[in-house]
């Protein structure tokens, strides 16, 4: 794995999909939603305007993700 790849990796979920496909950030996580048998919600999230909330709301979980888990009492 190279650095860049590395760097990638710590900053943002990803999925690597059978087709091949790399999804990373919110579209991973709608992906993995879908795979756990909620389609629909992942579809109704994935269309258009939403698909921008649910980037922000992983953006913003993704950069406080230390704060959130001693909010939460999430020992990492």
């Amino acid at each position: 794995m190279t650095p860049e790849l590395y760097h990638n990796y710590q900053r943002a979920l990803h999925v690597r999909c059978v087709d091949g496909r790399l999804l990373q950030g919110g579209q991973a996580c709608l992906y993995i939603l879908a795979s756990l048998g909620y389609r629909r919600t992942a579809t109704l999230l994935g269309r258009w305007p939403l698909r921008w909330v649910v980037e922000g709301v992983y953006y913003l979980v993704a950069r406080h993700r230390s704060f959130l888990s001693r909010f939460l009492g999430i020992r990492t």
